[in-house]
């Protein structure tokens, strides 16, 4: 966390003005943006779309456009309002990760003795898996995120591409955190600044760089970066995005892989644990080389069972608060 709020302060100290510049200067051009591909959709196709029919489809007459303004700005104090109360969300947020990555274990171990003795276990791997699964997925994105909008900002700013750091750091964040679609909407926003500025070639090259850089990422970097974070099927991952939106919306949207993630790998703890064995040697995440059970020709006294919590796939896994009973 102290690295991360180092890093912060120095991207802001040394592109803090540039990034609202390049961010009020995008603002400002987005209505000439899109007049401009209206134009371009109306001479090639022969069509007479115009803004107010774009606005229209969407059932958003100018009244409710100024009372929805008014509703969500409410003047110089209302922006005042939320800028304070942004700021305030933002500490609160960082001050409650802080406690609970501090305090995480007496906390868990805290809850746990309320519980019934049969239940301890139980919610000591459903809390590891939950921090195993959430937090790596939500540090993978992160970390694909950084990479994603620093390459893309340097290849934007070598072609001459306009507002290219704000534009490199709107295709990273919304490639990765944009469940499914992000990839794709990512480009759309720097393709069309670039087609519309003096120089259409700076479009063509970055819609070839978002090509270039998926297909090396898909392939390379993000296996190795989330090769543990989650492991469920994509079509799996699709419908629980879906579903996630349906019922909570943006949030539900890029929680629902790691929650699917954390339920999947619940379910077959439970299923091995009823077979009375550890987890399938040939799933994903199992450990090799697991030690046979012992047999009742064993020289020694008869080793206990394993908690259901160690078998957990070891990967940045403190072990249980809690002991089973």
């Amino acid at each position: 966390m102290l690295l991360v709020a180092v890093f912060l302060v120095v991207f802001f100290a040394a592109f803090g003005q540039l990034f609202a510049r390049q961010v009020a200067q995008l603002v400002e051009t987005l209505p000439d943006v899109v007049q401009a591909s209206i134009d371009w959709v109306n001479r090639t196709f022969s069509t007479r779309y115009s803004v107010d029919d774009a606005v229209e489809a969407l059932h958003l007459t100018p009244e409710q456009a100024a009372r929805y303004a008014t509703d969500v700005l409410g003047g110089v104090l209302g922006i005042f309002g939320s800028l304070v109360g942004t700021l305030f969300n933002g500490f609160t947020f960082a001050l409650l990760t802080f406690y609970l990555s501090a305090d995480g274990p007496r906390l868990r171990r805290w809850v746990a003795e309320r519980l019934p003795a049969g239940r301890q276990e139980l919610f000591v791997t459903a809390w590891e898996l939950t921090t195993l699964k959430t937090g790596g997925y939500v540090a993978a994105r992160v970390v694909l995120a950084a990479i994603n909008g620093a390459t893309s900002a340097i290849v934007f700013a070598v072609i001459g591409l306009p507002s290219w750091l704000a534009l490199g750091l709107w295709t990273g964040l919304v490639a990765q955190f944009v469940p499914t679609i992000g990839t794709y909407v990512s480009i759309v926003l720097p393709v069309l600044v670039g087609l519309l500025s003096p120089h259409p070639w700076t479009g063509v090259v970055a819609l070839a760089w978002a090509v270039l850089y998926q297909q090396v990422e898909n392939l390379t970097i993000e296996p190795r970066i989330s090769a543990r974070a989650v492991d469920v099927h994509p079509a799996v991952a699709f419908v629980s995005v879906l579903l996630g939106s349906a019922l909570f919306g943006v949030g539900g949207a890029l929680l629902a892989i790691p929650v699917v993630a954390m339920l999947l790998a619940l379910f077959e703890l439970r299923r091995s644990a009823a077979r009375g064995a550890g987890p399938d040697p040939a799933a994903p995440g199992a450990p090799s080389g697991s030690p046979e059970p012992a047999r009742k020709d064993d020289a020694g006294p008869p080793r206990p069972a394993e908690p259901l919590a160690a078998q957990v796939p070891a990967v940045g896994r403190a072990a249980p608060a809690v002991e089973p009973g």
